[in-house]
This record gives structure tokens, C-alpha cells and sequence, in this order.
């Protein structure tokens, strides 16, 4: 059965409800049927999609000021059972003004206030009005992603303090107040944290990110195809193969490209030593938040080895700018599928071995266990992806459930638990590394031969494509939009980030401050991703 054959009963719902819902075909945003929607029924959409049993994936705006129009166009993505539903409508760029998503679908919070502040359109009924992504680097009247604001922007003598952002307050007896961040003591990213606490239990958590935006979607106009691909691999660092996989998707389908089977074999090989290193590296750091030192030495040294063999085999300790438009930058040496079987293996054993140790010592049960549960309700709520909504019963993974080359191909194990806490975050990451040892064994030996990279040849102006891949954190999305002269006009990329960040702020409830940093790692947010 198709997307569009999944999805038929939805459109003849939304039909009978009244909704205005136009079917249109567009073969680069595949395996997505978009639809085009009256800016009126956009609220009923997010309404009706809810009542479905859709999850909000994904929402962003673009201005279409290049196609000489004056309006603001504006996207909605919902995913059930592994269809996708891309919708679209536009607004005014005169009076903006849309139904918000946020009521039926408490994810679709943050995104909105991202489009409001980045494109100026206004959600009549969102319930929080204050700044999400811009802060005070721009003054209210001025929107970065709009066609006539300058790639440097305007920028004053001295940007303002963000002192005015009004944190909800915890009141009562003994409620006290902690404020974390947004520059912390170790080498981490800046993010802030507002605790609300009575002794040492959290009463309310409240984040405030933003304070690493880098103007991704901004800077990406005007770029190449070769050159986005590079931006791709910089919105998260630690996920370079997975969003740079999603871009170049994203673009193959809006040029009509098909990549060669090598190609996309060895772009999955480095997505799974991508997700393996993450995973590995992540149960050392929830160690040392325990201050289990011996577990947290020993999940780094493994982590480090075995990015070592990344850059020896791809020329790159994370395989930085290694999959490109049309394929990967370089071929495999034979020699390496024999090291990399080897490792897979090795790797394997020992983190055997060292779990034998850490799961017979009560002190780290007692640390991990019922610690920062996220309710499966509220990882449903928000649309959790990934380790974190797997580890709270949200069964869905890219690979499996909209299966793209070579994982169509392929079979491998999702784990799922149900518990919530940081000990089924950790059991998830750990199943998911064994089951991404498989999935590279299985790659190596089946690896076929032929050419690596496909001639890129420039999208039509118009051309538009969408890349869905799974990478460690979750789903990724790309959007692309191409203009003149195989010029990008428009790229968002949407990291599992945006969906998992928010959990933090429910899953510490009633947990003691001490436990913060292991509840934080066991979510592991990139704040580089959600700022773009």
C-alpha cells in the first residue's frame, strides 16, 4: 500500500469536515503527499490530524518573495505508520496571520514561535508570545528569514540583554529558585536552565536555548548543491552523516538523481558507525553524571578507538563532508572491511563485559533507576523520536517504517521499552548500538561494487525535495527548495532535537537537583541543531 493509499481515508475525513484540501503531486517531497490547505482550515487541520492519530513531525515557513509574490508560505508534516502528510498554505505577507497547531499538538509550540520570530507570521491563538529563537539580536518589527533582510543582518553597537523573558514562577512556601546557564563549567554548548525547587526536589524546570543560532536556514540561500551538503553537516556536529545524508536526499529528489547502490550502501555504513560512536560515547558520559569513573573511562576510550578507524577509513574522525550530492566523496579500501568486521566484534565484547561489571553494582541501579520518567502519554504528546520516545514506548524508527535504500534491503531489531527512565534510555542506546553492529556487518558483506558518486545535474527552478532518515537521535527531516540556476532558495532541517528538548522539562518533575545532569545526558538535546 502507498502514502497516498494510507492516507485516502484522512483526505475524505478532512473533505467531509469541510476542510478545503487540494491533493497535489510532487514526486521530489516523496514519501509525502502534500496537500494544499486554506489558511482558514489550518487550525482544523492540526484538529483533525490529531483525532487521526497523526504525529506532528515537523513545521516551517519560507517567503516567497523571490517568485515574486507577496506571501508567506507555510508547511505542517504528520506522519501515521510510517505515511507522510505534507501540508501547505500561505498567507500575506501584509497580515500574516494563522490558526496554531499548538493546542491539538503541544510540539508544535516551539516550531511556531521559530516561524513567528524568523518569518513574522502571527499564530492567533498560540499560547506563548514570547521570543523563541531571536531573543533581542533583532528588533520586533525585523524578520531574518524574510527576502529583504541582509544575510549580515543589522547588527547594533551592543545587543540588549535578554533580562525581559518572563520565566514561569513557581510560588508557595520554601519554593526556591536555581538558575543554570547559559554558560555552564564544562565544554558544552550554551543553553539556560530555570529551576524552581523546594529542598532538593524539582517542583519545574523551564529551558531557554537559542544562544547558539548560527542563521543555518539564512545562509543556505543562494548556495550550491555541493555547498549546502557542507552546511548540512554543520547544523549538529555529532550528527554530520545524518543530516548531510538527509540534505543530499532532500536534493537527489528534487534533481530526479538516483545515487548508485555503492554509494548508498556506504552512506549507511557511516550513518551506523555515526550512531554506534554516539551511543557508546553517551553511556560513558551518564556514567560520569553518576560518578561511576571507571565505566565513563572506559565507554570513552572505547568510543575513541573506534573513531579512530572512522578516520582512518573516511578521512575524518566524525566522516565529516563524506557523503556529497550524487554519492559519498570517497570509496572504501577493501582493506577496511575486514578492520571494520573485526572492531564491530571486538566492540561488541566489551561493552559485554563492562555492562557485566556496571549492572551488578547497586550503586548505579539506584542512580538511573525510576530516575527522569517521561511518561509514554507525554513522549506521545510531543511527538518523541528516537531513543528517547523508544525508551517511553513510541515504537517508530525511519528505517523501518519508511524504509529507504539500503535499509528496504535490510533487517535489524528496533528495541522498545516502556519504563521511561533513564536506565530504558540507556538499555534503548545500548540495543540500538548491538543492533547497528549487525546492520554493519551485514553492510560489509553485502556491499556492492560499481561507481560511488552520480554527475549532479542543476533542479528546475521550483524543484522541491524532502529527505526523511534516521539518524542517532531520531528522525531527521530535510526540506529543499531550488530557484535559478540550481541555486537552493530554501532549506530548513528539522533534528530529532526540536521533539526531545521539551521532554527535559517534564521528565525532572519530582526529581532531585543532583540527578539533573544524568536525566540531561539520558536525553542528550544538540542545542546546535534546535538553534540552527
Amino acid at each position: 500500500m502507498t502514502p497516498r493509499d494510507q492516507l485516502a481515508p484522512f483526505l475524505r475525513r478532512l473533505a467531509d469536515a469541510g476542510l478545503h484540501v487540494e491533493a497535489q503531486a510532487s514526486p521530489g517531497l516523496a514519501p509525502a503527499q502534500l496537500i494544499l490547505v486554506q489558511a482558514g482550515d489550518w487550525g482544523r487541520l492540526g484538529v483533525e490530524a490529531k483525532a487521526w492519530g497523526c504525529r506532528w513531525v515537523a513545521g516551517w515557513g519560507e517567503d516567497m518573495g523571490d517568485d515574486g509574490s507577496a506571501s508567506v508560505r507555510v508547511h505542517a508534516c504528520f506522519e501515521k505508520a510510517g505515511a507522510y502528510l505534507l501540508a501547505r498554505t500561505a498567507v500575506s505577507r501584509a497580515a500574516p496571520v494563522l490558526p496554531s497547531h499548538a493546542a491539538a499538538y503541544p510540539g508544535a509550540d516551539r516550531p511556531e514561535r521559530h516561524i513567528r520570530d524568523m518569518l513574522g507570521v502571527a499564530f492567533s491563538d498560540h499560547p506563548d508570545a514570547r521570543r523563541w529563537t531571536r531573543h533581542q539580536a533583532w528588533k520586533e518589527t525585523e524578520f531574518p528569514l524574510r527576502r529583504d533582510f541582509p544575510v549580515a543582518g543589522r547588527p547594533q553597537a551592543q545587543t540588549p540583554a535578554d533580562h525581559q523573558y518572563h520565566f514561569l514562577l513557581a510560588q508557595g512556601s520554601g519554593v526556591y529558585e536555581i538558575p543554570v546557564g547559559p554558560v555552564h563549567a564544562g565544554i558544552i554548548e550554551p543553553g539556560h536552565f530555570r529551576f524552581q525547587a523546594v529542598g532538593e526536589t524539582v517542583l519545574k524546570l523551564e529551558e531557554r536555548l537559542g544562544y547558539t543560532h548560527k542563521g543555518i536556514e539564512k545562509i543556505a540561500e543562494g548556495r550550491d548543491a555541493e555547498s549546502l551538503a557542507r552546511l548540512a553537516g554543520r547544523v549538529s556536529g555529532d550528527s554530520t552523516v545524518a543530516h548531510t545524508w538527509a540534505a543530499c536526499m532532500a536534493m537527489e529528489k528534487a534533481a530526479g538523481l538516483e545515487v548508485p547502490p555503492r554509494a548508498l550502501w556506504l552512506r549507511a555504513l557511516m550513518c551506523e558507525r555515526e550512531r554506534v560512536a554516539n551511543h557508546v560515547g553517551d553511556i560513558g558520559a551518564m556514567l560520569n553524571d553518576i560518578a561511576f569513573a571507571f565505566g565513563s573511562y572506559q565507554f570513552a576510550r572505547l568510543r575513541e578507538e573506534w573513531q579512530r578507524v572512522s578516520r582512518e577509513a573516511f578521512a575524518h574522525r566524525f566522516m565529516m563532508d563524506g557523503i556529497v550530492p550524487g554519492g559519498v566523496a570517497a570509496d572504501l579500501d577493501a582493506r577496511f572491511v575486514a578492520t571494520m568486521h573485526d572492531e564491530a566484534e571486538a566492540l561488541r565484547k566489551q561493552i559485554g563485559r563492562l555492562m557485566a561489571i556496571i549492572n551488578d553494582l547497586p550503586s548505579v541501579a539506584d542512580r538511573v533507576r525510576g530516575t527522569g520518567v517521561l511518561k509514554p502519554e507525554y513522549a506521545k504528546a510531543l511527538g518523541c523520536v528516537g531513543y528517547v520516545g523508544r525508551a517511553s514506548g513510541m515504537d517508530f524508527d525511519v528505517r523501518r517504517d519508511a524504509p529507504y535504500p539500503p535499509y528496504d534491503q535490510l533487517k535489524f531489531k528496533v528495541p522498545l521499552h516502556h519504563f521511561g527512565d533513564v536506565n530504558a534510555r540507556a538499555r534503548t542506546r545500548l540495543e540500538e548500538a548491538a543492533a547497528s553492529f549487525d546492520l554493519i556487518e551485514a553492510l560489509l558483506a553485502g556491499l556492492p561494487a560499481g561507481p560511488i558518486r552520480a554527475g549532479w545535474t542543476h533542479p528546475a527552478a521550483g524543484a522541491e525535495g524532502l529527505g526523511l532518515i534516521e539518524g542517532w537521535r531520531g528522525e531527521i527531516l530535510s526540506f529543499v527548495r531550488f530557484g535559478a540556476d540550481g541555486r537552493v532558495a530554501r532549506f530548513f532541517p528539522r533534528d530529532p532535537s526540536w521533539t526531545t528538548w521539551p521532554t527535559l522539562e517534564l521528565l525532572i518533575h519530582d526529581n532531585i537537583v543532583p540527578d539533573f545532569p544524568v536525566c540531561n545526558k539520558s536525553v542528550n538535546g544538540s542545542y546546535s541543531g534546535h538553534d540552527l
